[in-house]
């Protein structure tokens, strides 16, 4: 199962253990009937943040801007898996969000149409686009 640190989420991509709720993920759906979903048929961004908590016990707001406003600020160099990682892509702000793995690689659902990717936040689309980490508290 995943491993928790000290009162966060501790959602571990390691090798020789099993995978995290985050990367079993949803299976691709290609029939996503909505732009804004929170199911695994066909997640939006928030909506795959709020499931995978969910799974854990934990309860997040539906949108990406309300996420931003939860748990604790955490500097990058503090990074650890399980963190909620905000980046402004569509919007000014936090408008896109994801669950960092550890190793400079995050989970994300990209868009509703049922797909769950894990990218590097080094990738300079995502390092010039990050605007905050959230450290989400299971107390």
């Amino acid at each position: 199962p995943a491993r928790r640190h000290a009162g966060t989420v501790g959602l571990v991509a390691a090798r020789r253990e099993p995978r995290p709720a985050a990367a079993h993920g949803p299976r691709p759906a290609r029939d996503a009937l909505s732009e804004r979903r929170s199911d695994p048929q066909g997640f939006d961004c928030s909506g795959f943040t709020q499931w995978v908590f969910a799974h854990a016990g934990v309860r997040l707001p539906r949108e990406t801007r309300e996420q931003y406003q939860e748990g604790t600020p955490i500097d990058r160099s503090a990074l650890q898996p399980g963190d909620l990682v905000f980046f402004s892509t569509t919007a000014r702000g936090a408008s896109h969000v994801g669950i960092a793995l550890g190793g400079e690689t995050f989970v994300h659902a990209p868009s509703s149409k049922g797909v769950v990717r894990v990218e590097s936040m080094t990738l300079p689309y995502w390092s010039r686009r990050l605007v905050g980490i959230r450290r989400i508290s299971t107390n």
